[in-house]
């Protein structure tokens, strides 16, 4: 698959970050469930991976900093991601689209048995032509089992369901050459697979404080998905629509060939 062939995509995977989502950005949920909306009314199977379940939770604990202890992660995150997927429904109901939530561990998805209920569930929920919305079940991991980053998750879940296509939005437009906003960065356009991206100087991708992934997170996601056949394209949470389009934006990195 090739930027042109985003819009005839049968499996679409979509990974949102906190910092997108939640505080000063929940307003960009609404725009992300219209672009979600648009690709699911042309006959896409669309798979939403979400985080955000945290920060989310913070305010009803009266948390003004993503906690560092487990227990408390955990809390805010059971809280949360209750909320996060009313909003997310809320938005879904003015297109007559229902919502699936999934909770997964990293030790569901590596035990054979559990990935195959994953799967088998995951299939019959887009056969079913729900919205699935996956999430790390928070309240449950522990540092042990945990994906550590939903970049991760999603590119995991890319595998599980054979996904034609992974789109991984940040806060920032594409990946640079640089931090964005030092002298000298550049975007990079294109990843071709074999491209180690060895001069590449990283820096965070993401606003600070709520989230846990970065550019190096990123990365190693979309060339987990891409070494499975699924290329991946990465862009700002608000060119979500332009990237489902098959606008020649952020950053593609393209998929090993079988």
């Amino acid at each position: 698959m090739t930027r042109a062939d985003v819009t005839g995509a049968r499996r679409i995977v979509v990974k949102v970050g906190s910092s997108s989502i939640s505080g000063e950005n929940v307003g960009q949920l609404g725009p992300l469930v219209d672009a979600l909306a648009t690709a699911h009314g042309r006959g896409a199977q669309v798979v939403l991976v979400s985080s955000g379940a945290i920060a989310t939770g913070m305010p009803y604990l009266h948390l003004s900093s993503r906690p560092t202890d487990l227990a408390t992660q955990q809390a805010a995150a059971a809280v949360g991601q209750n909320v996060l997927v009313f909003r997310y429904q809320q938005q879904l109901d003015r297109y007559a689209i229902v919502a699936g939530q999934v909770l997964l561990t990293a030790s569901y998805i590596e035990n054979p048995t559990t990935r195959s209920n994953a799967q088998r569930a995951m299939e019959r929920l887009l056969a079913l032509r729900i919205l699935p919305i996956v999430n790390e079940n928070d309240t449950v991991a522990t540092h042990e089992i945990r994906f550590g980053d939903n970049d991760r998750l999603a590119a995991m879940v890319s595998q599980l369901i054979g996904a034609d296509l992974l789109v991984l939005l940040s806060d920032v437009d594409a990946l640079y050459t640089r931090p964005p906003g030092a002298p000298g960065a550049e975007p990079i356009t294109h990843v071709p697979f074999d491209d180690d991206l060895a001069g590449v100087e990283l820096g965070d991708i993401g606003a600070a404080g709520v989230g846990t992934g970065g550019a190096g997170t990123k990365i190693a996601a979309a060339k987990l998905a891409a070494a499975s056949g699924t290329p991946v394209l990465l862009t700002s949470t608000t060119r979500v629509a332009d990237a489902l389009a098959g606008a020649e934006i952020g950053t593609w990195f393209e998929a090993t060939r079988s």
